[in-house]
């Protein structure tokens, strides 16, 4: 694992956290440009979907640099997650608000982030439960969806392989979130008889 310079430590100690905290600055000036379009795809349109990428790609950033400097903290697999929550609901909460897509997909993916964030909560202060690849699978057909969905002037297919890619994140929201529910289940029922658990290293159990 290639460590950042010496002199540099304290500094990048703090950019994937920071980004992290970014993001999530990012996401109401992305609804608030949406809501100011008003639908004419315009200006604001523009600025909100490249706010939308910038905040994306820092979502890869900040775990890049995390792993390759060897810094991931536990604020980061906490607040990581939160912050992708926050954009993907957020752009699709101001979509479905537009009339742009159905609520369906927006309630769905609502009521598992929900459920995900309880269940981390519950648990966190004993383990802090990293994203799992299909949490990341899901995350990034989401992003994919909102790209594609978002896009300025964007042609009739191209919103239509939004819309697919949306229902995908769909399923797979719910395959992993059916998963992570037993994976917190399993965690909670071992945690009375393991008051060690605090100790223990976190492997039993990964989801996003």
């Amino acid at each position: 694992m290639r460590q950042p310079p010496k002199y540099a430590v304290g500094v990048v100690r703090d950019v994937p956290n920071l980004l992290t905290v970014l993001r999530l600055f990012a996401v109401p000036v992305m609804v608030l440009c949406l809501i100011w379009d008003a639908g004419e795809e315009a200006s604001l349109r523009w600025i909100a979907f490249a706010v939308f990428i910038a905040a994306a790609f820092t979502d890869w950033l900040d775990g890049y640099l995390a792993r390759r400097w060897d810094v991931v903290s536990s604020f980061g697999k906490l607040a990581d997650p939160l912050a992708d929550k926050a954009l993907v609901l957020g752009g699709l909460a101001v979509l479905a608000y537009r009339e742009e897509i159905p609520w369906w997909p927006l309630i769905v993916i609502a009521i598992r982030e929900a459920a995900v964030t309880l269940g981390r909560l519950a648990v966190a202060k004993d383990v802090v439960i990293p994203a799992s690849l299909g949490g990341k699978a899901k995350t990034a057909l989401q992003v994919i969806a909102l790209f594609l969905l978002l896009m300025p002037a964007g042609a009739d297919w191209v919103d239509g392989a939004g819309w697919w890619v949306l229902v995908a994140s769909v399923v797979v929201a719910v395959g992993t979130g059916i998963d992570y529910a037993w994976r917190i289940v399993r965690i909670l029922r071992t945690q009375p008889s393991r008051p060690d658990a605090a100790d223990a290293p976190v492997t039993s159990a990964e989801a996003g």
